[in-house]
């Protein structure tokens, strides 16, 4: 997958489209809900991990340089709004990483994460895309509103699937770990389950994974952040943040700004990929019309001290940089 361009056009067709039908943005979940009783919800076909072999981010003529980035979002309870926001942002998620050259060619997925102890759908996990399918991809996703109560959801099934269930060129030819977005405020489980991955996904495993091991395979391909949003049930019990800190040390984003969520992803991208400082990052937020750049700032503050980054003068022209930008990177240590 990962063919095609993105069009803000052919968003804003889509997005004035569905306004001048009284739709949402979330069709599927709209449907479902009309018309099926909650105990026969399912996830969409496309997005059902059960029997997938690979979701694949792939180079192609259009896309030299791929660069895998997925983002899975706890859709539970409190947390069913985040896709919404998601949606509504993806031209300022895009305008920043393709037109301020923090990634030449993104290719992206989304997913939802809820609870294997009792969801009807408790993984959804799409395709690796560069067009605007992902934003057809959004919506379909399941916003089941589901959760067991027990400050914990099912992450660890989520970091299984993208731990052995992902081939990408970015990373199996440049040796570039893709990028993993978990966004959730609870807990994963200690273990994964192997009961719960043989129905969900379908593997025929029967030993149940130690988190920690599950973890060490997740960062052998991807750098993951854990982005915890303010506002959410238990955003502020101390061991949301000490849990996810064991995991993923400063790359837990504490997002105080629900509505900043697309722009805190993209300038992180734009920091792990030396495009950029913070203080870049934050301008150009500004130039695409943001007003989150005090949130952003709060935010990724931690992950910005001490990262090393290109000054963007010195981008070549194969990762972003125009004629005018050439020559050969400067950096310097924030």
């Amino acid at each position: 997958m990962g063919s095609g361009h993105w069009s803000t056009d052919v968003y804003g067709a889509a997005r004035a489209y569905r306004a001048s039908t009284g739709a949402s943005a979330f069709g599927y979940t709209d449907d479902v809900s009309a018309k099926a009783p909650r105990s026969s919800w399912k996830a969409h076909p496309s997005l059902d991990p059960k029997g997938v072999g690979v979701r694949e981010s792939r180079d192609s003529d259009e896309h030299p340089l791929s660069q895998a980035v997925a983002v899975l979002f706890d859709v539970t309870g409190s947390m069913g709004h985040i896709p919404r926001g998601l949606q509504a942002k993806l031209p300022e998620l895009f305008g920043l990483l393709l037109r301020k050259g923090y990634l030449a060619h993104p290719q992206i997925m989304f997913g939802g994460i809820g609870d294997a102890t009792c969801d009807r759908a408790p993984l959804q996990v799409g395709q690796f895309e560069s067009d605007n399918r992902m934003d057809t991809q959004l919506g379909d996703i399941l916003l089941e509103g589901g959760g067991g109560g027990q400050m914990m959801e099912s992450y660890e099934l989520a970091m299984y699937f993208m731990a052995r269930h992902t081939a990408m060129d970015c990373l199996d030819k440049r040796g570039r770990r893709g990028y993993l977005f978990l966004m959730g405020d609870e807990l994963a489980y200690p273990v994964v389950k192997a009961k719960e991955v043989r129905a969900v996904i379908g593997d025929d495993i029967h030993d149940d994974i130690p988190l920690a091991q599950i973890v060490a395979e997740l960062k052998a391909k991807f750098e993951v952040f854990h982005i915890v949003p303010a506002g959410a049930y238990h955003a502020k019990d101390t061991r949301l943040e000490e849990f996810w800190r064991s995991l993923f040390g400063q790359n837990v984003i504490m997002l105080e700004d629900l509505d900043a969520v697309s722009e805190t992803i993209a300038v992180t991208i734009g920091l792990a990929e030396e495009a950029i400082d913070l203080a870049q990052g934050l301008a150009d937020l500004g130039d695409v019309g943001s007003s989150a750049g005090e949130a952003v700032s709060k935010a990724l503050a931690p992950i910005a001290r001490g990262r090393t980054v290109a000054v963007r003068g010195g981008l070549p022209a194969d990762l972003g940089g125009g004629d005018d930008e050439a020559g050969p990177a400067r950096t310097r240590r924030l």
